[in-house]
C-alpha cells in the first residue's frame, strides 16, 4: 500500500474514531498503532513503544508539569485579585477602563504563569461581574476576558512555546525571547480596539465610579503594593533565564518555589491549598500526557513509512512562492484548530512543517511564534474554543456560548491581523532575540 493511501486511510480513520467521541490521545494512539499492524506486523509495535519511550525520557518537558503546578498555586492565592485593584489605579477615569485593566492584568498573569484556563476562569470570576455591575457591552466584556485571557499562549513563559521547542528541537529561550513584543502587540491592539470602540460607543462602556480616583496617595500606594510580589516572581523566573543561572526547566521549579512564598506571604499557604493544586496539576498533565504519546506514536509511525517525506514533497512541490507555503501551512493549522487540541496539533505538524521551513530559508523561532499566534486563533474559534468554554464554566445562567463566541470575533480578527504583520515583518518577533544573539 503506497503512503498516498496509507495518509488517506489515517485521516479518514482519525475522523470517524474522534466523532465517535474517543478522547483524542486513544485515538491518535490507536490509529498508529493500526498503521503499524498494517505495515510492519505485531514487530513493528516496538516503533510505537520506542516512541513513548523517547518522549518520557525528555529532560525539557519536565517544566510543563512544573508550570502548571505554579500556575494551580498562583491561582488559589489570590494575587490576582490584587492586581485587578491596582491596575484600576493605572487604567485611570477612561471610559472602558475596566476592560482594559483586565488586559494588562492578563499581562502579568501570563508573564507569571505561562498557563492558559485557569487566568480565564480567574478573570470571569473577578473581571466579568465588575464589567457586568458597571453596565458593560456583554460581548464586549466577554470578548475581552477571553482574548487578553489567552496571552499566555505568547507571552513567556508560555507552556505552548515549550511544547513547540521540544517538538521542533529549537531553542526555548530563543522562542521565549520572540514572544515578547509580538504578545506586547496584541496586548497594545486589543487596549486600541477597546479604547477606540467605547468612544465610539459610549453606551458600551459606562464611565468608572471614581471612588479608586479619589482615594489619598498613600491608600493608591498601598493598593498599588499588589504588584510588586507578581512582578518580583517574574523578575525571579525569567531573570534566572536570561541571566544564564537557569535553564528553563529549573526556572520553573524556581517559579513554583516563588509562587509558595507568594502564597505564604498573602497567607493563603495550608496544607489542603498545595494538595488541591498538586491534584489539579495531576490531572492537567495525565490528559496532556496522553495527548502527547498518542501523537508523538502516530507521528513516529508514519516518519518510518515515509510519511514526513511524502508531505514535504506535496507542500514544496506546491505552485507557491515560499510566504504562499508558510500561508497554506497557517490555513491547515486554522482548520486542525477546529476540531483537534493544541498540544495533539503541535505533535501531528510541527515535525512535519519544521523541516519545511528550514528547507525554504525561515528560521524555525520565527514559525514558532507564528505557530503560537495561530493556537491563540484555536483558542477562540468556534465551534470548540476552549476559552469560551473556561468562561462559560464560570459566567452567569443566562449567558449562552453563542453570546462569548459573537464577542470573541472581533478579537480573532485583531488576531488574525496581527499574524499577518509577523508574517510579512519577521523582524517584529526576531528583533530581541537577534538583538541578544548579537546579530
Amino acid at each position: 500500500m503506497d503512503i498516498g493511501t496509507i495518509t488517506v486511510l489515517m485521516v479518514v480513520a482519525l475522523l470517524l474514531l474522534m466523532m465517535t467521541g474517543m478522547p483524542l490521545g486513544v485515538t491518535t494512539l490507536v490509529v498508529s498503532i493500526g498503521i503499524t499492524l498494517l505495515k510492519f506486523g505485531e514487530p513493528g509495535l516496538f516503533l510505537v513503544a520506542s516512541n513513548v519511550m523517547d518522549v518520557l525520557h525528555k529532560y525539557p518537558l519536565v517544566a510543563v508539569p512544573l508550570f502548571v503546578l505554579m500556575a494551580s498555586i498562583l491561582e488559589r492565592s489570590g494575587v490576582a485579585e490584587d492586581l485587578f485593584n491596582a491596575m484600576a489605579i493605572i487604567s485611570g477615569n477612561i471610559r472602558g477602563g475596566v476592560a482594559v485593566q483586565t488586559v494588562l492584568v492578563s499581562v502579568i498573569m501570563a508573564a507569571m504563569t505561562g498557563v492558559i484556563g485557569g487566568e480565564i476562569v480567574m478573570l470571569g470570576l473577578i473581571a466579568l461581574p465588575q464589567m457586568m455591575r458597571l453596565g458593560y457591552d456583554r460581548k464586549l466584556a466577554m470578548g475581552t476576558i477571553c482574548a487578553a485571557g489567552i496571552l499566555a499562549t505568547l507571552i513567556p513563559p508560555s507552556v505552548v512555546m515549550i511544547v513547540y521547542g521540544f517538538a521542533a528541537g529549537v531553542s526555548i529561550t530563543d522562542l521565549f525571547l520572540a514572544g515578547f513584543v509580538p504578545g506586547a502587540l496584541y496586548a497594545s491592539m486589543y487596549i486600541a480596539y477597546i479604547l477606540i470602540r467605547c468612544n465610539l460607543q459610549p453606551h458600551l462602556a459606562p464611565l468608572p465610579p471614581t471612588e479608586l480616583q479619589d482615594l489619598s496617595f498613600m491608600g493608591k500606594l498601598k493598593l498599588m503594593r499588589g504588584l510588586a510580589l507578581p512582578l518580583l516572581l517574574i523578575t525571579w523566573v525569567m531573570g534566572s533565564i536570561y541571566g544564564g543561572i537557569a535553564s528553563v526547566t529549573e526556572a520553573a521549579g524556581v517559579g513554583v518555589f516563588g509562587a509558595i512564598v507568594t502564597a505564604a506571604i498573602r497567607r493563603h499557604l495550608s496544607w489542603d491549598m498545595l494538595l488541591d493544586a498538586i491534584e489539579r496539576t495531576m490531572y492537567t498533565m495525565g490528559r496532556i500526557i496522553w495527548l502527547i504519546l498518542g501523537a508523538v506514536s502516530l507521528v513516529g509511525v508514519y516518519n518510518v513509512i515515509g510519511g514526513t517525506t511524502f508531505m514535504k514533497v506535496i507542500l514544496t512541490g506546491l505552485d507557491l512562492p515560499p510566504l504562499g507555503i508558510i500561508i497554506v501551512m497557517m490555513l491547515i493549522l486554522m482548520l486542525l484548530g477546529t476540531f483537534m487540541e493544541w498540544i495533539a496539533i503541535v505533535f501531528i505538524t510541527v515535525p512535519i512543517f519544521a523541516p519545511v521551513v528550514v528547507d525554504l530559508g525561515f528560521d524555525p523561532v520565527w514559525f514558532g511564534v507564528l505557530f503560537v499566534m495561530n493556537m491563540q486563533i484555536y483558542f477562540l474559534s468556534p465551534p470548540f474554543g476552549p476559552a469560551a468554554f473556561w468562561l462559560k464554566s464560570v459566567a452567569p445562567e443566562d449567558v449562552e456560548l453563542q453570546e462569548i463566541f459573537l464577542g470573541v470575533l472581533p478579537f480573532i480578527a485583531l488576531q488574525v491581523i496581527g499574524m499577518f504583520l509577523v508574517l510579512f515583518f519577521p523582524e517584529i518577533a526576531m528583533w530581541l532575540p537577534n538583538l541578544v544573539r548579537g546579530n
